[in-house]
C-alpha cells in the first residue's frame, strides 16, 4: 500500500559544501551595487528606530487631531521596516 502524503525529498538534505549557482544573468547594474554599498553602511538598528519614532508621531498627531496628517505618517513604518529588512539582506548576500 502507498502512502501519498509523504513527501519524496523528505529525507533529501543539501550538503552544506554546495555553493549558490551565480550566473552571469544575474549580476546587478552599476547603479543597484551603488546603492547598495552605500546603504550597507546605514545600521539596520536606524531604520527600526525611524519607524518606532513615525509610529509615535503618528499618534501625537491623531490625539492633536490632525487626522490627515497622522494616516500620512502612520503609512510609512511598514515601508521603513523592510528597507531595513533590504538593508540586512545586502549586507547578508553581499559579496565579499
Amino acid at each position: 500500500m502507498s502512502n501519498r502524503n509523504v513527501n519524496p525529498a523528505a529525507g533529501f538534505r543539501i550538503p552544506r559544501s554546495v555553493a549558490p549557482l551565480i550566473r552571469e544573468e544575474h549580476d546587478e547594474g552599476t547603479l543597484t551595487r551603488m546603492i547598495e554599498q552605500q546603504t550597507a553602511r546605514v545600521s539596520s538598528d536606524v531604520f527600526l528606530f525611524l519607524a518606532l519614532a513615525t509610529m509615535g508621531a503618528s499618534l501625537a498627531l491623531e490625539l492633536a487631531g490632525r487626522t490627515r496628517w497622522s494616516r500620512f505618517i502612520g503609512m510609512w513604518p511598514p515601508n521603513l521596516l523592510i528597507m531595513g529588512v533590504y538593508n540586512k539582506l545586502v549586507k547578508l548576500h553581499a559579496p565579499h
